[in-house]
């Protein structure tokens, strides 16, 4: 059984071979990732996973891994930041409060989907404006929900998560592999490549 990832995350590439698992293709779905009028960030980010998976091109013997990470703060949903002044309202919003990192899993095998969600809850310590300026010239902030990654430098203003850090990373490893194996994938346990 081919596996094709609907993701162009290299972090998604390095987490699923941190479990011994390398796609046989990469075809990142283009979808509208735009939230829906009063959607909440579970939802949002389920139906997101699930899209992405309906939308990969695949043949009826490829099984199809698309994921979504999403953040939220509250009922409100921090997505992609597209300039710096964005990127520096959102990280505003987060310093020093707690938010919760949601990550959707969707498998799609033809017409059938797996399909589950992990929620992490993450604390940023409290930030001043050097620190989120010197931050955003990094530029990590880039093509990341809620303006940030927890692999990067962003790292330094997180001391307290409760859940999987894989998930904040954007691919929960224990559930994927469970839902890759329920879907008949052979997945090595335990092992690396």
């Amino acid at each position: 059984m081919r596996l094709i990832l609907g993701s162009g995350s290299p972090r998604r590439l390095d987490l699923l071979a941190q479990i011994g698992v390398v796609p046989d293709a990469v075809r990142p779905p283009d979808i509208d990732e735009t939230p829906l009028k009063g959607e909440l960030p579970s939802p949002y980010c389920q139906r997101m996973a699930r899209q992405k998976a309906q939308a990969v091109v695949a043949n009826n013997a490829e099984l199809v891994l698309c994921a979504d990470t999403t953040v939220a703060l509250g009922r409100r949903i921090l997505g992609k930041a597209e300039t710096a002044a964005a990127a520096s309202l959102m990280l505003r919003m987060l310093s020093g409060r707690r938010h919760r990192v949601i990550t959707a899993v969707a498998i799609r095998l033809a017409d059938r989907i797996w399909q589950k969600d992990v929620v992490t809850s993450v604390r940023f310590k409290a930030l001043t404006r050097d620190e989120i300026s010197n931050y955003l010239a990094t530029n990590d902030w880039h093509g990341k929900a809620g303006a940030y990654g927890i692999q990067g430098p962003a790292g330094v203003f997180i001391p307290w998560i409760s859940g999987s850090y894989a998930a904040v990373m954007g691919l929960p490893l224990t559930e994927t592999a469970n839902l890759l194996r329920t879907a008949g994938y052979d997945v090595p346990a335990g092992s690396k490549p």
